[in-house]
């Protein structure tokens, strides 16, 4: 049988069963998850660096100019497309999983699968989830501060002044609203498009449902990501080569537990 066959379009009308987790089903999907970073590493190491490089990229820009206002939120920002960069590392874990040839090569395997178009409507969802991030975030900049500042001038009012501490307060809570909203979105559509036929919006909706079923642990699953991509991020996003197949690795895993594949099937 071809490695890309899979089910027939799955419809969003026909709900997919979601299962309750706990937080030993975390400590796991991340031990399961090194266990396939360790067994791919040498083979797929250089792609993980796509990441990494993609958010120096953006650094460097927003320290251009008046853009080092938004060097914060938009690197913060990058980390709501990790699924999306993820998403190969999803293809090499179904296949190690169902006993097919896993290494590099097949990173790209995932533009194969019956739900490709599914795949990037997700992504183009995602991306514009990020878009208006970025500019939530410029327009609450503009609104308490403002104006053409200097680097120094601008540190200095964001610690110092009023204005500057409500930036700080509500860009991280508006954040962690966007944050949650990429969460529900991404956790298991990616994961469950790669493995099977099924439509974005059904994708959408299983996972949604499935952080809503699980919400204390899911959102635990949100502050370990987090964690992790803060520590992967230092120093210069080079520790993202490390953290992002093991995320992805993992989110895998996470996906085999909170969705009831066999309804798939």
């Amino acid at each position: 049988m071809s490695t890309t066959q899979a089910m027939p379009l799955r419809q969003a009308s026909t709900p997919v069963p979601v299962r309750k987790i706990t937080s030993n089903d975390l400590r796991e999907v991340l031990k399961e998850g090194l266990a396939d970073f360790l067994e791919m590493r040498g083979d797929i190491i250089f792609l993980a660096m796509i990441y990494p490089l993609i958010g120096l990229a953006a650094a460097i820009i927003a320290l251009g100019g008046n853009l080092f206002p938004l060097l914060f939120p938009f690197t913060a920002g990058v980390s709501l497309l990790g699924p999306v960069a993820a998403v190969g590392f999803y293809e090499l874990a179904r296949r190690r999983e169902a006993g097919f040839e896993s290494d590099w090569s097949h990173f790209f395997d995932v533009r194969k699968r019956p739900a490709w178009d599914s795949i990037l409507a997700v992504t183009g969802l995602l991306l514009a989830i990020f878009a208006v991030w970025v500019a939530v975030a410029w327009a609450l900049y503009a609104m308490l501060i403002g104006g053409d500042t200097s680097t120094f001038d601008f540190l200095s009012r964001l610690f110092t002044t009023r204005e500057g501490w409500a930036l700080i307060v509500f860009g991280n809570l508006i954040g962690l609203g966007f944050a949650v909203l990429a969460l529900m979105v991404s956790v298991v559509s990616l994961s469950m498009m790669v493995d099977h036929d099924v439509d974005a919006r059904a994708a959408v909706s299983t996972s949604i449902r499935a952080v809503t079923a699980n919400k204390a642990v899911m959102a635990r699953w949100g502050l370990i990501v987090a964690g992790m991509l803060v520590l992967g991020s230092i120093p210069v996003f080079v520790g993202l080569a490390v953290v992002l197949p093991w995320l992805g690795y993992s989110t895998w895993h996470l996906y085999t537990r909170l969705v009831d594949r066999d309804a798939l099937r």
